[in-house]
Order: structure tokens, then C-alpha cells, then sequence
């Protein structure tokens, strides 16, 4: 267990002259009120909050920071009020104190609306103070480290929210040593046999990797010494395991074809020339690969991090990756914004150390405001942390309008992307661009140093085809919202229509409904609308039918006695269900909710099994299509909110059968096939179709088409698959 006079020694090495007392008081403070509480290890509760307080001092951070650390659980776990909290202890750790306990406290929502409001107010809460979520990182990553106690589902789920968010706002922050280590715990608990594989997998050639490491690290030192390029070390590593399997579950490759499974750092003395000397020696050394070399120093990426990566032969033919940056640029690249607070050893005063404070939440602000700024135009939680998830990540494109500003985009943008970054006006009239002076399609892929130049048209508006090209979150919401409004506006039309010709049928005067402004209202709060407008448009996309609306209006007596058909409508709704019991669907298998009598079907793209989440798109003319919840067409899809509805797989004991296509990439060797198709047997699982291929790489390509009965089953198929030898990845195959 970690003494507190631990902690206090490293504050006090760390820090010019801090308030100890402070600390002592929120350590006694914390004992008393945590007293008798047990962790899920059985220790003392006491565990958790000194570990925090002591990752928070290796840090640096402030004796205000570690003092958080040791009380940030005293509001949610125990008796202590904010009030009793500021008495002890002033207004500055109450208000750390309270922003985290409001980041962890959200009841009465889903578990997807818990999350997106966590990590809302989690921004919002940095760029008061970046100081939040330091602490909540820290408390996180002591989590992480104690999960061993906690059951499998949830270690699970945690994992994934650490993946998902945690660790890319440690990256977002420039927080390099706190992101791997999140990644690679993650990844240990989500998928533990792919860890234990890969781990095992990367021990195995552990010697041979560190004799390459020490004779190149050695050679760089010779190297450098000889050409008088002062430097403080060089360091050599393997790469970390999640990053590694990350490359080749993307690549589909085996390890021995991973570029930077090794690499060195050189960390020079603090004058950046003496990195581009290092590089220059580096070069001649070794053969550089072409289009492996980045500079970040000259353009330093948005989270601060700074250094020259290049990819080179060595010796054997073996490719190794050399990063190059000074002790400052290590030590942000390390620690980000956390390293605000390595102070000089000249003491700052009170005033400058404000001043400092201000520059820090600046800096943050520039990081973390966009991230919120993305979602003004929707508040939808799903399309929130999805923007939230693409925008964490690093903005590695660096492209020039043609006065020479530099913009920032991700990988993979387009000119769309480039011009909503410029204004959202730009983006809204784009109607072309220009790339290094040539016209170019908007579906062009930006390259590093291209000098764009955005054409526009004043009444041009937003395409929906422009959502299948763009990757930034302020582009996709912003023409997300744009089709959303015409798209209403159509469907207000449509629905005013469709409701004019079912009054016509039943020889009512569309004037007593459609302009009585009160009856309409009354109608629309029936159905949990608030506005006409609102029951118009519902009509529009399908989700409501004209006919029923007729109905609440008229009164079951009237509406019997005027319905022109309803023998032809009773024998249609017969026909329907007839129909779906044939096929396997609609009232057998899946279940509508809130929608009567509509004829559902699955998507062709992604044929929804049995036991996966799956959503619901009314479809005009073809009722509703049910796809898979991670289905690619989905985020296209819920530009039109209004046609999702909800369903759910109905409780059944009937076995449905299924095709589900299965590819496998392995390596080039006889004998694959009949391995792949034994291991399915061997599971009792039936096989319509096998075949097999070479690819451009040199890999086998298999593809097994199998009769599966839900997702568990073709979970089974997928592991029983992975286990043979020379297998590198199975993947589900679903239709264009």
C-alpha cells in the first residue's frame, strides 16, 4: 500500500516550496470518511485514493491536484457534502471535487446517454480547468490497473469506454505514456486471448528483437559521437502490443511485414537543429524508405507533440522506425499538458503562476473546444460521441489555402472537409476546388502540402452525397442538418398530401382537419408530437398513417360508417401477415415497436443475425428495413431521424437458419482450406460454399459461406476458424 509521506517526498522533489499541509489534511480527511469501505479486492478503500493522489505527484501536478486526488471520492461514496468540503478545505478543491463527482453521477439514462453526457461535461469541464481531467485520468488509469477483481462483462465494458474515450483524450492532450498504457490494459481485458497470443507471439522473438535494438541504438551513438551532434540518449522499443495488433488486424499481415516493430529515439540537447543534424546522419547510415519521413517540429500536430519520424533499412534488409526530438519535445510528447507543470527551478510568483494557469486553459481550450462546437446543430447522443470518437484522434494532414494558412485535417479529407474548416458558409456553396492549381473532384483524397482553393456558387447548397466522402465531424453535422431541414420541409408537403387524399376518400372536407390548427394539435399530442407540423412530417416519412390520423378525428363510429374499403383493407392486413409468417419475419422474428401491420425485411448490406443490436428504417413502398446497429449504411440512414424505429428480435424457440459469408485471410501454404472447412465441421456447422484465391500480397483469401443460427453461433464459427494454424484474420463478408 502507498505511504502518504511517498507522495508528499515526490511533491516535495517536484514542486518549489508546496503547501504540504494541504495534503496531510485531505489524507486525514479521506481516511476518516472512507472508513470501513472495501474495494472489490477486499482492501481497504483507502487503496484507491492514495494511488490516485500518487500517479497525480509522478505527474507533477500541483498540491491542489494531489489533494483532489485523495478527496475525489468523498462526495459520491460518502456523507460529505460540498458545503462541509469547502469549510475544510476552500473553493478551489471543492470545485475539482465537484466537477468530477458530476462527470461520474448521471442516473435515469441509458447506458449510451450516460456515456455521451459524461464525456460532454467532461470537455466542458477541461476547459474550466484541465486540471478535471487530469485527475479523472488518473483515477481512471488506477482503475484499469486493478481490474483483475471484477467480473469479466464489466471489466469488459469499462475497457471499451477506455478505449473509446479515455484514451484518446489522454492522446488528444498530448499524454503519450498515459494513452499506451490505457490502450494496452484495454486491450488485455477486452480481448484477452488475442493479448495472450500476440504477447506470446512477440516474446518469442524478445531476444532476437533486442540484440537488432542494441546493435542499432549502439551504432546511432557511434554515429552521432563522430559528427559531433550533442545528444542526451537513445532509447530503443518494440512496439506496444495494442498498437501492433491494432496494424495487423487493419493490414491483415503477419508480424514479420510490420515496418516499426522496432525503433530508436534519439533525444537531443534542446536546440531543434540538432535534431535535423541527427536525421542527416541518420539518412546517411542507413537507406530511408521513401514517404516514411514526417516532420512534426517544423508543424507541430494540434496536441503539442513534436519530432521527426523516419523509416530506414538496416542491416539484413530489416526496416526500423527513428524518432527524433529534444529533451522539451520529449517530455510533452510524454506527459502533454500535464507537463505545464514541471516547474524551473527558479520559483514562479503568484502572479506569473496565474498567468501561466491562463496560458495552459488556453491551450486546452484550442484543443478540446471544437470537439463541443461539433454538436451545437445536434444533440443527438449517438451522433455526439461518434463525432467525439473521429475527433480525438490525431489530425495528421496539413494542407495550405492559397494565402498560405495551414489547416489541420484528418487523414482521408476532402475538399468538402477542407472548406467547412474554413467556414461553414464555404462549405454550404462549395461547388468545386482546386488542388496545386488544378480543378479536382470534391471526392479527392488531401495530401500533406497541398495548396486547395474552394470554389463556390452563392445558392449552391450542401449534396447528401457528400456524407460518403467527408471525415470531419463539423463537416458531417453541418450537412447532416442542412438535408435534415429540406428533407422536413419535404415531408410536411408529402405528409399534407397523403392526408388530403385520405380525407378525399372518405368525402371529408380537408378544411375541418388540415387548417383547424386546434384539432390538428390535439391529434399530433395523441401521438407525442407537440406541433401540426410535427404530425405532418410524421406522415411524410411513413411513420404515421393518414388513415389513423382520420380515424381520431372522425371517432370510431364515423370512421366505420364513411370507410370506403374495409374488407379490401381486412383482406390486404391478412395478406401481410401471411406473408411475413412465410418468410420468416415480421411477427416470428422481429418485432416493431409502436408500428402496426408493416411488412418488415432485413437489409441486404448486412443481413442482421438473430442476437445482434439491430434498428429499424422505414422505407416508403417496402415497409421496414432492419439493419445490423453497426451496419456501414446506418450513419447514413440517421440523417433521417424520423424514419428510425425501434425493434428487437423476437423471443421464439423456432431455429431460423441463416447464410452468413465468412473470409479468411491466411498464409499461402496448401492444406488452408481443408483445415478452415475441418474446424467448421468439427463445431457441427453446416457449409454451402468454400472457395479459395491468392491475393496481390501473397496471402490465401478463403471464403466459407456457413448456416448459422444467431450470433453466438457464428461467434463459434468465427473462433473455431482463428484457431487454425496460419490463420492471420476472419472477417464477416456482407453485401454491397
Amino acid at each position: 500500500m502507498i505511504r502518504i509521506e511517498d507522495i508528499i517526498e515526490k511533491v516535495e522533489n517536484n514542486r518549489p516550496e508546496p503547501d504540504i499541509e494541504v495534503i496531510r489534511r485531505a489524507y486525514m480527511f479521506s481516511a476518516l470518511h472512507h472508513r470501513g469501505q472495501v474495494r472489490a479486492s477486499g482492501e481497504p478503500y483507502l487503496v484507491h485514493p492514495l494511488a490516485v493522489a500518487d500517479i497525480l505527484a509522478e505527474m507533477r501536478l500541483d498540491e491542489v491536484s494531489v489533494s483532489t486526488g485523495l478527496l475525489h471520492d468523498v462526495v459520491e461514496d460518502t456523507l460529505v457534502d460540498l458545503d462541509t468540503l469547502r469549510s475544510y478545505f476552500g473553493e478551489e478543491i471543492t470545485h475539482l471535487v465537484d466537477g468530477l463527482t458530476k462527470i461520474a453521477h448521471i442516473s435515469n439514462l441509458s447506458k449510451e446517454r450516460q456515456q455521451a453526457e459524461n464525456v460532454r461535461k467532461m470537455v466542458l469541464a477541461m476547459i474550466t480547468d484541465v486540471r478535471v481531467v487530469l485527475i479523472k485520468l488518473a483515477d481512471r488509469l488506477h482503475n484499469m490497473r486493478t481490474m483483475q477483481f471484477l467480473k469479466p462483462e464489466k471489466r469488459a465494458r469499462i475497457s471499451q469506454e477506455t478505449l473509446d474515450i479515455y484514451a484518446p483524450i489522454a492522446h488528444r492532450l498530448g499524454m503519450g505514456k498515459m494513452r499506451s498504457e490505457l490502450e494496452d490494459l484495454a486491450f488485455q481485458n477486452i480481448y484477452p486471448e488475442e493479448y495472450k497470443r500476440l504477447s506470446k507471439e512477440v516474446e518469442a522473438r524478445r531476444p532476437d528483437l533486442d540484440a537488432a535494438l542494441e546493435k542499432i541504438t549502439k551504432t546511432i551513438e557511434e554515429r552521432l559521437k563522430e559528427n559531433g551532434v550533442p545528444f542526451v540518449e537513445i532509447q530503443g522499443r518494440v512496439k506496444r502490443l495494442y498498437s501492433l495488433w491494432k496494424k495487423l488486424k487493419k493490414q491483415k499481415i503477419t508480424i514479420d511485414r510490420v515496418y516499426d516493430l522496432i525503433a530508436a529515439r534519439i533525444i537531443t540537447f534542446d536546440d531543434k537543429k540538432n535534431c535535423y543534424l541527427a536525421l542527416s546522419v541518420i539518412h546517411d547510415t542507413w537507406t530511408p524508405v521513401p514517404e516514411r519521413f514526417k516532420d512534426w517540429i517544423a508543424i507541430p500536430r494540434d496536441n503539442l507533440y513534436q519530432s521527426l519520424h523516419t523509416s530506414v533499412i538496416g542491416d539484413g534488409g530489416q526496416a526500423f522506425e527513428v524518432q527524433i526530438r529534444t529533451r522539451e519535445m520529449h517530455q510533452i510528447a510524454e506527459e502533454g499538458v500535464a507537463a505545464h507543470w514541471k516547474y524551473k527551478e527558479k520559483k514562479l510568483g503568484k502572479q506569473q503562476e496565474d498567468e501561466s494557469l491562463d496560458e495552459l486553459r488556453k491551450t486546452v481550450e484550442k484543443l478540446l473546444l471544437p470537439l463541443v462546437e461539433t454538436t451545437n446543430d445536434n444533440e443527438d447522443s449517438e451522433d455526439f460521441l461518434e463525432s467525439l470518437k473521429l475527433d480525438l484522434y490525431p489530425k495528421d494532414v496539413y494542407a495550405f489555402t492559397p494565402m498560405g494558412k495551414v489547416i489541420q485535417l484528418p487523414r482521408g479529407s476532402t475538399p468538402v472537409d477542407f472548406a467547412y474548416a474554413i467556414h461553414s458558409e464555404v462549405g454550404d456553396t462549395c461547388t468545386g476546388a482546386k488542388i496545386n492549381g488544378r480543378i479536382t473532384t470534391l471526392k479527392t483524397e488531401i495530401q500533406n502540402g497541398d495548396v486547395i482553393e474552394i470554389l463556390t456558387t452563392a445558392n449552391s447548397k450542401p449534396s447528401r452525397d457528400w456524407l460518403n466522402h467527408v471525415v470531419t465531424a463539423k463537416a458531417r453535422n453541418r450537412i447532416r442538418h442542412w438535408i435534415a431541414d429540406q428533407q422536413r420541409a419535404e415531408s410536411i408537403d408529402i405528409g399534407r398530401k397523403l392526408l388530403e387524399k385520405e380525407i378525399d376518400k372518405f368525402r371529408v372536407s380537408p378544411k375541418k382537419l388540415i387548417n383547424n390548427d386546434e384539432e390538428m394539435k390535439r391529434i399530433a399530442n395523441e401521438y407525442g408530437l407537440s406541433r401540426p407540423e410535427d404530425l405532418l412530417a410524421s406522415i411524410g416519412y411513413g411513420k404515421t398513417f393518414p388513415r389513423s390520423v382520420l380515424g381520431k378525428f372522425l371517432g370510431a363510429e364515423k370512421f366505420a360508417e364513411l370507410d370506403p374499403d374495409k374488407r379490401k383493407e381486412t383482406r390486404l392486413e391478412s395478406g401481410m401477415k401471411a406473408v411475413k409468417k412465410f418468410i420468416g419475419l415480421g411477427e416470428d422474428a422481429i418485432i416493431v415497436q409502436g408500428i402496426d401491420n408493416l411488412l418488415t425485411t432485413r437489409g441486404r448490406c448486412c443481413n442482421p443475425l438473430r442476437g445482434e443490436p439491430i434498428i429499424g428504417y422505414i422505407s416508403l413502398g417496402k415497409g421496414i428495413v432492419v439493419h445490423n446497429k453497426n451496419c456501414k449504411n446506418v450513419k447514413q440512414l440517421m440523417v433521417n431521424r424520423d424514419r428510425i424505429v425501434d425493434v428487437e428480435w423476437a423471443k421464439s424457440e423456432r431455429q431460423e437458419i441463416q447464410s452468413v459469408k465468412i473470409l479468411a485471410t491466411t498464409e499461402n501454404r496448401t492444406g488452408m482450406l481443408a483445415g478452415i472447412t475441418n474446424a467448421i465441421a468439427e463445431i457441427k456447422t453446416g457449409i454451402r460454399d468454400a472457395r479459395a484465391k491468392i491475393s496481390k500480397d501473397d496471402q490465401g483469401l478463403i471464403e466459407v459461406t456457413v448456416e448459422v443460427f444467431d450470433k453466438k453461433h457464428l461467434d463459434r464459427v468465427v473462433a473455431s476458424i482463428e484457431q487454425v494454424p496460419g490463420v492471420i484474420a476472419v472477417e464477416r463478408v456482407n453485401s454491397n
